[in-house]
């Protein structure tokens, strides 16, 4: 017998359900035929095919995806179900080794798809739960998802912060409530370890959550092959990269970004791990000019992690120019046996453009390059099988002779 709707319908045009029925968690605003009258982003709704037969329940969204999945089934989206998903996604870290490492207290709890909770972040800083809510849905749900965090007893979670400012004032609204800060608790002075290495978070003026947990493995990698190296920590945010290859034996490491925050945080973390700022130098500079400035052969280790030149599609075409120019400038002045480092955060880029762009700088640059490695996001930022778009970080680690 077919269920009543627990919601609002936004109905399909036929044929278009097909994406829902492999599991992808996005409809576009074209594949509806129509929907429920006064229906405003971030309402919960029941999406059915043209003949009305549910596909699942998701978040109104105000964007070309029109709506986020978050079950597909007749669901009751409450603080209960998101207890469950956010058990779930615990478990995963867990299984990981995450939750209880003696090195490592810092991960992501919940990454949006990857976890079945698109428009949602979630990421532990110790005993600090930082709460980024991406999409109108996902805010409106905040004090449900707090409520949740904190019945998790194993996860220890102490203060719960706020950084969904953007998603607020897309959706207009101006209630002090809403904004950035603390849901649950309050600041805590917390100093997180990432693989031994010591870094103080700034999720309340930093970027993203505070820090680039992403990165976790691959600075471990840079670590591994840091020692009697110089090198150069490109958009080095808070000195991530920096930090881990002098723990790793390099010679120096410079750090350089675009932030002043940034590289005074950059600063600071080098000190917390007993390293001394003038012996590696942190430069407030743009990256684009700096690189063209550097002398051939000063750096046999360079770091390219740049913010996403491609946010969208529409930036897609200058946002690959500028990862060909970087790349190219690096390849043409990294010293001879160097290791290259490269990066893209952008979604809208993936993996076989990436290298497409990173060859073309080579054939620029005129020099060997070999791909020793493959570089991607770690276990705690998963990829759902049915959302490919999740594999957003892309990586290489490059020898150029």
């Amino acid at each position: 017998m077919e269920q009543t709707p627990l919601y609002p319908v936004v109905r399909l045009n036929p044929g278009k359900e097909e994406a829902l029925r492999r599991f992808h968690p996005w409809v576009f605003s074209g594949a509806i035929h129509d929907a429920a009258k006064g229906l405003q982003a971030g309402d919960t709704v029941t999406v059915t095919d043209y003949d009305g037969h549910i596909l699942g329940t998701g978040l109104c969204e105000s964007d070309s995806i029109a709506v986020k999945m978050l079950s597909f089934e007749n669901q009751k989206i409450d603080e209960w179900f998101f207890l469950d998903r956010l058990k779930q996604a615990f478990e995963v870290r867990k299984t990981m080794g995450l939750t209880d490492s003696p090195f490592t207290n810092c991960f992501r709890l919940v990454h949006s798809e990857g976890d079945n909770l698109a428009g949602l972040i979630v990421d532990i800083y110790g005993h600090t739960a930082v709460v980024q809510a991406q999409t109108e849905g996902m805010a409106l749900h905040l004090h449900e998802i707090v409520r949740a965090l904190k019945l998790i007893p194993d996860l220890g979670v102490q203060a719960i912060y706020n950084k969904s400012a953007e998603a607020m004032q897309r959706m207009g609204k101006e209630d002090a409530t809403l904004e950035d800060g603390y849901l649950f608790g309050g600041k805590m002075d917390e100093v997180i370890l990432e693989n031994d290495s010591r870094f103080l978070p700034n999720w309340e003026e930093g970027q993203k959550t505070g820090f680039f947990l992403d990165q976790r493995e691959n600075r471990e990698l840079v670590r591994r092959f840091a020692q009697g190296r110089t090198v150069l920590n490109a958009f080095g945010y808070t000195g991530g990269f920096s930090v881990t290859a002098l723990k790793g034996g390099a010679r120096r490491a410079i750090t350089v970004d675009a932030s002043k925050k940034a590289i005074a945080m950059a600063e600071a973390n080098l000190e917390l791990n007993g390293y001394s700022k003038e012996e590696n130098a942190c430069h407030v500079a743009d990256m684009k000019e700096y690189v063209t400035q550097m002398r051939e052969g000063a750096f046999d280790l360079i770091i390219l992690d740049p913010p996403a030149f491609a946010k969208r599609h529409q930036d897609r075409h200058r946002g690959l120019g500028g990862y060909k120019y970087i790349n190219a400038e690096a390849i043409k002045r990294i010293a001879k046996g160097g290791l290259l480092f490269t990066f893209s955060c952008s979604q809208a880029v993936d993996k076989a453009t990436f290298q497409s762009i990173v060859t073309a700088a080579a054939i620029e640059a005129k020099r060997n390059v070999r791909i020793v490695e493959q570089l991607s996001q770690p276990a705690d930022h998963p990829i759902n099988i049915f959302h490919p778009e999740g594999a957003y970080l892309k990586g290489l680690m490059l020898i150029v002779e």
